[in-house]
Parts: structure tokens; sequence; C-alpha cells
């Protein structure tokens, strides 16, 4: 597996879109990026591996972003320096698929063809949305929804729905 390392600071865009990300050099991103697939694992100072994916703001200005709870782990502010390593992240879905989701697909083959006809990114976020939460109870109860909501919404997300979906199903 290749991996590549390299020193960075944390910086922040100060954009509506993004904000605290870590740079990365081009050369970085030329061994990953292949096409639309930007899909990296990404470990910072030996300590936190995520994955994600290599994004640009312009034609030669590459990062990933990083989200508040892996900057308070790390104590990062913008100007810190961090140790980053990345590989080629070949996971089915770009991140860890909740035992909960899966199971429940095995169970409902309505919701396994309803989840599989999204987009990766919109797969990424519902997997997201049920990894979250330390309690299993509450994973399962979001799969549950989140499920069900896919069955009616006929592909067509809107995340303040599902939120509503969500909040009915936790009563």
């Amino acid at each position: 597996m290749k991996k590549k390392k390299f020193k960075t600071k944390l910086a922040n865009l100060d954009s509506a879109l993004w904000s605290y990300h870590i740079p990365v050099p081009k050369n970085v991103k030329e061994a990953f990026v292949e096409g639309k697939d930007r899909r990296v694992i990404c470990r910072l100072n030996d300590t936190i591996e995520f994955p994600c994916a290599i994004m640009y703001k312009a034609e030669e200005y590459f990062f990933i972003n990083i989200n508040k709870e892996i900057r308070k782990k790390l104590k990062l502010e913008i100007g810190t320096e961090v140790e980053v390593e990345i590989w080629k992240d070949n996971s089915e879905y770009g991140m860890p698929m909740p035992e909960e989701l899966s199971e429940i697909f095995a169970m409902d083959p309505e919701a396994d063809k309803a989840f599989h006809a999204l987009t990766k990114g919109k797969q990424r976020n519902l997997i997201y949305l049920v990894s979250k939460p330390k309690n299993v109870d509450t994973r399962i109860r979001k799969a549950i929804a989140i499920t069900e909501y896919l069955k009616t919404c006929k592909g067509k997300i809107d995340f303040k729905e599902l939120n509503e979906a969500m909040k009915i199903n936790r009563q």
C-alpha cells in the first residue's frame, strides 16, 4: 500500500463552504486523486486516523478538511504544524459501514436497494449519521429511521425532512 507523509499547518479558508483544513502538496494530491476518486485515509500526528477526500479550492490549492472534534482532540489551532500520513481508501463506501445499518439492509431488500441507488456522497452522509452516536440503541434507532425514510423519498433526500423523521423515531 502506497503511503505519503508530509508536514503542514492547520489553516482556515474563511469560506462559507470550507474552513479549517490542512493544505496538501500537489505531488501528494497527484499520487492519490484518480478522476473523481479523491478518497483517502488520513492519519494526523500518528494519533487520529479518519477517512476523507482531497478537496480543491483553486486549480493549484488542495486540502483536507479537519473537523472540530479532530482539532479539539489534537489541540490544533491555526498555524499549528501537523504530521500527515495518507493512503488510498479502497473501501466500498469511503468509511466503515455500521453493523446496525448493514443488518437492516440484510433484512430489508427495499431499503438496501434505495440506499445503493444514492450517490456515494449521500451514502457516506447516511453512514456517518448512523455511526456517530456511541450508544448502540441510538445507532439502531437512527438506522431504522433512515432506512424507513429512504423507502419513501424515492432517492430525493431532504435532510430537514430526514432529521424530523429521526426526531419522531426517538420518541
